[in-house]
């Protein structure tokens, strides 16, 4: 069935060690591009997640965000890098002031950059259970994202081929007044050809017949029509058969301007 490249998928789920949230939505693009927004720990998921997204997927611009909340309990960490900085400008302005009273711990720990938020050491690294269940999370996401793809693919489906439905129709009635043109042609050939013997006498009938003939070429629209009737089963088939047809309907398209402006230039005014 056709599938649109535009779609958004969801999912989620929770363990003892925490919740999280998959979303995934995906825009028109040439080819398949994937970008990531996962939690730090979890890079290295990406290449495992990029072949679920390749078994479904072949075109489309696709985001991928995880939100993770961990149940670990939030501890203070220590910058050991910055406290020790801080002790020996400490150190130095003590020795250069003397008398100087030593700062307090709270007013150390106080400083930017010395004291930080963090997770219990357990809850830091994600286990193998749970980058398990974050990947099966991921495919049901994905999944999601496919179905929602789908479902739009079928509602386009259904606008295109009541288009050309309607080119069809249209394409029937141009060939109805084409074969009612020969004779109308003629009317006018013939009052143009009066017209110009009177103004130019003599005029060979050879040259006559060049612009008759002429005349008709420029007016003949039958190959024009065949064309597009063929392009219109062509898409037609295309839908029918589903699938990545996007470009080969967009090359259509083309054809469909180029011989509907040849016929709108050919076709003479009633």
């Amino acid at each position: 069935m056709l599938s649109s490249m535009t779609g958004f998928g969801r999912s989620e789920g929770a363990d003892p060690a925490g919740s999280w949230v998959w979303e995934i939505r995906s825009v028109n693009a040439r080819g398949l591009e994937l970008r990531w927004r996962l939690p730090a720990g979890l890079d290295g998921m990406e290449a495992s997640l990029r072949e679920v997204v390749s078994k479904f997927l072949r075109r489309g611009s696709v985001q991928a965000n995880l939100a993770f909340r961990s149940l670990g309990i939030a501890v203070p960490v220590v910058n050991e890098a910055v406290l020790e900085q801080v002790l020996q400008v400490v150190a130095r302005v003590a020795a250069r002031v003397p008398g100087a009273l030593p700062p307090r711990i709270e007013q150390v720990l106080a400083l930017p950059g010395v004291m930080g938020g963090g997770r219990a050491a357990d809850a830091e690294v994600f286990s193998e259970s749970q980058v398990a269940a974050l990947r099966a999370g991921f495919e049901v996401a994905v999944g999601r994202l496919v179905e929602a793809r789908r479902a739009e693919g079928g509602r386009l489906g259904e606008v295109l081929q009541a288009l050309l439905r309607q080119v069809a129709e249209l394409r029937g009635r141009a060939e109805a007044e084409a074969a009612l043109q020969p004779g109308l042609q003629r009317e006018r050939m013939l009052a143009s050809v009066t017209a110009l013997l009177e103004t130019v006498p003599g005029l060979p009938e050879e040259r006559i017949a060049q612009e008759v003939a002429l005349l008709a070429a420029r007016s003949d629209v039958r190959e024009e029509l065949d064309r597009l009737g063929s392009h219109v089963e062509a898409a037609l088939g295309l839908l029918a058969g589903g699938g990545a047809v996007g470009r080969q309907l967009d090359f259509l398209v083309q054809e469909f301007l180029r011989e509907t402006n040849t016929i709108c230039s050919k076709s003479a005014t009633r």
